[in-house]
């Protein structure tokens, strides 16, 4: 008999500490902004990127995986979404806390992007959902990302 699991919990290992991600959530809910997430995703030398199949002026074709913490969502469980649902891939460690920066949205509300390191089960097959493509993007050289980004994953370097 075969089965097919589409909605499951996902709890992987968090060598960040629960603390750190507390006092992240804590620190938007005082500061008043809304989160998302960002996750760098590291296979050979290189980090996973998705590319939009519109490009708008202005702004990098490339993203790292992300999305919006859902209200009562641990950013845990929005890492492991994010990842599960743009690319397929299943987190199984977070790392560490890169950074973050703030922003407005398209709707002139607050946000915070929060970024961390994560560790997946295997770098693929990727399959994406909401992008036109992806890419491993090396991490040497110029990459082509806003400078948000490449601080993000000049962090993720050290």
């Amino acid at each position: 008999m075969w089965c097919a699991v589409w909605d499951f919990e996902v709890s992987p290992e968090q060598s960040i500490g629960g603390t750190v991600l507390e006092e992240l959530r804590e620190r938007a809910v005082a500061d008043g902004v809304a989160l998302r997430v960002g996750v760098v995703v590291e296979h050979n030398d290189a980090v996973l990127m998705l590319e939009h199949e519109e490009h708008v002026e202005g702004r990098s074709p490339l993203h790292l995986p992300g999305t919006v913490v859902r209200p009562g969502e641990s950013l845990a469980g929005a890492v492991v979404r994010a990842v599960r649902e743009e690319t397929g891939l299943v987190v199984t460690d977070i790392l560490r806390h890169l950074g973050s920066f703030d922003y407005l949205s398209s709707a002139g509300k607050p946000v915070r992007r929060e970024h961390f390191a994560a560790v997946v089960a295997s770098a693929g097959p990727v399959r994406v959902t909401n992008y036109a493509e992806y890419r491993w993007v090396p991490l040497t050289g110029d990459l082509p990302v806003t400078s948000s980004i490449r601080r993000i994953l000049s962090t993720y370097q050290e």
